[in-house]
């Protein structure tokens, strides 16, 4: 009762009129410009300001009444974050314990701003007991030095000295997660580098390497370990060690199992798809097949971990020659009523997907005939050619991928004068517009191009090739999720296409 009157003094002091949040009520008023804003935001309706200011009141971002309605959304959006449901069956222990802890943490320094010393303590050592379960260094250090503070002033030396060794034990432990996720940050900031620029992460990764397996048989941190398994993958793949990359993805997952209430959807999420990385790369669609399958049953259907799998599933089955099993993907994943929420760009892949999966089923059906009965309607070549195929430059590579896409149902059609014009654009994308470090494997797939029209696409006449195959054989495909790698078909097998189908 002492602590409950302690927070009713402060409430009556200070309480608002009013609490602004997003709830299920509040969004059922459908004539309410927040709800609209809302609505329009989730229907991704909005690029910019400007969009977003000409949808609710046909006026210019600047203008008065729009900064006021956003100053305000934001507010009440905020607001709403105090009182997320994470108590969802797809949320794990963990996950729903560190948000607990944090979100009390925040009534703990609220209570004492307030001089509730009382209540901020008793608070504190709940928020305490959670964390010391699951080993949240940084909750423990805060709320144990609450405690000793407060014993302190109320004189009782015996539980003083229980939160003061919580704290010499935990600030190490939490000193040396802050040093493993230092590690790890410098580790995947270089690794996201296009090859030829992280050079000097691979000269240090074995030393960083070492230093977190030393970190993890020093401290018991679930934080430290999963930073040690993700780097040890990450320097396997950037070794093209894909075997070995699978054994770390594999003990991780054993650690994983092995400790359930440090269970993290976000860390299982990634170890499977670097699992499926490896696959993809080493073309094994039967064990990538039933990690595949396995991966998708751990989250939920539609949701985005789900269509990231989605798009490496389908990338190996394509990749391995699996062209019905590809098809069956890719409607399982176009047809999810999820798909109209994802991102623009995510929906463009699949429709670069859906594109290629069309020349397959055009240019394969005889050696499988049963490609026959997946042929859609819905896509018409002619209609594809007279597309112009203009993105923006974050998505140039769309266009390059699609306009060779056009560029091989063309020479089914023996379209030549069609293609030298399509030859002529990749030409000033590769010239002008590609970096050559970045980009290296799609210019030498432009350049080999470039050979056939120089030949007239003729057999006889086709020369000077073997240049730009050997800096694609140096360069193997290394897909690490970033669009600029993507390779619906590999370059390799889209020049053998192309050859097949030069003048004898």
């Amino acid at each position: 009762m002492k602590n409950l009157i302690e927070i009713s003094k402060i409430v009556t002091k200070k309480k608002v009129k009013k609490i602004e949040i997003f709830d299920e009520h509040s969004l059922k008023n459908k004539n309410s410009k927040f709800n609209e804003f809302y609505e329009a935001l989730m229907a991704n309706k909005f690029k910019n300001d400007r969009d977003a200011a000409t949808f609710l009141y046909d006026c210019r971002p600047t203008d008065d009444k729009y900064r006021q309605l956003k100053s305000r959304f934001r507010k009440r959006l905020l607001n709403t974050l105090f009182f997320l449901d994470v108590n969802l069956p797809s949320t794990s222990s963990y996950d729903r314990a560190y948000f607990s802890c944090n979100k009390d943490w925040t009534l703990v320094k609220i209570l004492l701003s307030n001089n509730a010393d009382n209540t901020a303590a008793s608070l504190a050592k709940q928020i305490l007991t959670t964390a010391l379960k699951f080993k949240f260094a940084d909750v423990i250090v805060n709320c144990s030095r609450i405690l000793r503070r407060y014993y302190a002033y109320n004189g009782l030396e015996n539980d003083f000295e229980i939160y003061d060794a919580h704290i010499k034990q935990y600030s190490n432990i939490l000193e040396a997660e802050i040093r493993s996720e230092e590690l790890y940050q410098r580790v995947l900031m270089n690794y996201l580098k296009p090859k030829g620029k992280s050079a000097d992460i691979k000269e240090k990764i074995d030393t960083f390497c070492d230093a977190l397996v030393g970190l993890s048989e020093s401290f018991e941190s679930p934080v430290i370990t999963y930073h040690m398994f993700l780097v040890w993958a990450y320097r396997y793949e950037m070794l093209f060690d894909f075997e070995l990359m699978l054994e770390v993805c594999s003990q991780a997952e054993q650690y994983i199992e092995a400790h359930p209430h440090y269970y993290q959807d976000e860390k299982l999420a990634s170890f499977l798809l670097m699992k499926m990385s490896a696959y993809l790369h080493l073309r094994d669609w039967r064990n990538g097949k039933n990690n595949a399958e396995k991966s998708l049953s751990s989250f939920p259907t539609g949701s985005l971990p789900w269509y990231n799998f989605m798009e490496y599933y389908i990338m190996l089955a394509i990749h391995t020659e699996n062209y019905l099993n590809a098809v069956a993907i890719y409607e399982k994943a176009t047809t999810h009523r999820n798909f109209k929420k994802l991102p623009v760009e995510k929906r463009e892949l699949w429709n670069i997907f859906n594109i290629y999966i069309n020349y397959i089923i055009e240019t394969e059906v005889e050696n499988i005939p049963i490609l026959a009965s997946t042929k859609r309607k819905s896509f018409i070549v002619n209609k594809f050619l007279d597309n112009p195929l203009l993105y923006n430059k974050n998505l140039r590579i769309f266009t390059v991928q699609l306009v060779i896409a056009q560029i091989l149902f063309l020479l089914e059609k023996r379209n030549y004068s069609a293609i030298n014009e399509r030859v002529d654009r990749l030409k000033g994308y590769a010239n002008r517009q590609l970096k050559k470090e970045e980009f290296v494997r799609v210019v030498q797939m432009i350049r080999l191009i470039q050979q056939a029209a120089k030949a007239n696409f003729e057999q006889d006449r086709l020369s000077n090739t073997e240049k730009y195959l050997t800096i694609l054989k140096q360069n193997p495909f290394y897909y690490r999720g970033q669009i600029n790698e993507i390779e619906i078909i590999p370059f390799e097998k889209i020049w053998d296409k192309i050859c097949s189908k030069l003048e004898r």
